[in-house]
């Protein structure tokens, strides 16, 4: 591309997720979304056999879909993304995966009450076929200690949509009301570190 200017110049997003799509968007960058096919179930399933990381495998599958796409796109400007949600108890951490069903849905916000989780939030950015740049974030989100009743109304109220969230819930809508403290930042928790990536686009410029 002849242009200079990286936060002009377009830039590919290898993911399916419409809310990072649109987070991008939003921000007024030149974004188009190109899923990259690649086997997490298995790629998580290898790497907690080795003994990795939540954190660790989040990253991984951010590097994996972006370099994938890269190998394709190897002068644009790709950006792979994952969030792997944890709920730590001791030394160890259970790993929890966007609900397949509602009866899912209903399970985890279960595990979730009266408890602090999660959001390990990875992005790597890619050029020229290499890793450039990679960012990790991973905010706090605290449930207040509701009861089934209350789970049964949010899953009736919020509907399907939760279903492709990590932890059933939009943060941007009802979800809201899940919980009691929030730390961390906003569109990290959406999936996406933005502020980060807007600082690299600048300094690329």
């Amino acid at each position: 591309m002849a242009t200079t200017d990286k936060m002009a110049q377009k830039i590919i997003l290898a993911s399916a997720s419409l809310s990072r799509l649109k987070i991008l968007q939003a921000a007024g960058l030149d974004v188009v979304a190109m899923p990259a096919q690649v086997d997490e179930a298995a790629i998580k399933k290898a790497m907690q056999a080795t003994g990795a990381s939540g954190e660790e495998t989040a990253m991984r599958l951010a590097e994996l879909k972006a370099e994938k796409i890269s190998r394709q796109y190897a002068d644009q400007i790709v950006i792979g993304a994952d969030q792997i949600l944890l709920l730590k108890k001791d030394n160890s951490e259970t790993w929890f995966d966007k609900p397949k069903n509602m009866a899912a849905a209903r399970e985890h916000l279960l595990e979730f009450r009266g408890k602090t989780h999660f959001l390990a939030t990875a992005m790597v950015m890619y050029q020229g076929g290499a890793a450039t740049w990679r960012v990790f974030e991973q905010p706090t989100m605290t449930c207040w200690a509701f009861d089934e009743q209350f789970i049964d109304d949010y899953l009736a109220r919020a509907g399907n949509g939760i279903l492709s969230s990590v932890g059933a819930y939009q943060l941007e809508g009802h979800g809201a009301t899940l919980f009691s403290a929030i730390a961390g930042d906003y569109f990290s928790i959406l999936g996406l570190p933005l502020l980060p990536l807007l600082r690299q686009l600048r300094l690329m410029a």
